[in-house]
């Protein structure tokens, strides 16, 4: 079992830097590949990027790719999403998962925090 908790989430204006956290608890964290996903209302969940068990292996969503950083910090339990150059459509709920595989599928991921709310303003 594996509880996830995000933050960091907030209002800045365009182009500007958030950093989200994920901190997790249980004793099998380091065991899970890691994904943050967002969706917004009305839409389904959509992938923005994943990370292994390890932290050796990343994985972006397209539109992110070279904005955003994922990394992981097993001995503190925590995920992170460093989200830089943020735009407008960036605006929504991120949550973040623990599952098997540092996949796209949000059906592979067992366990979801409650989400962090991004608003980026023009």
């Amino acid at each position: 079992q594996v509880q996830l908790v995000e933050s960091g989430g907030g209002l800045v204006q365009a182009g500007g830097s958030l950093r989200l956290s994920c901190a997790a608890s249980g004793p099998t964290f380091r065991s899970y590949a890691m994904g943050w996903f967002r969706q917004a209302p009305g839409k389904e969940r959509e992938f923005v990027a994943a990370i292994s068990w390890g932290g050796g292996s990343t994985y972006y969503e397209f539109s992110v790719k070279g904005r955003f950083t994922i990394s992981r910090d097993n001995a503190k339990n925590a995920v992170y999403l460093q989200m830089n150059n943020l735009k407008p459509e960036d605006t929504t709920v991120y949550y973040c998962a623990a599952g098997p595989h540092p996949v796209r599928d949000s059906h592979d991921y067992h366990y979801w925090g409650q989400g962090t709310q991004v608003t980026v303003s023009p």
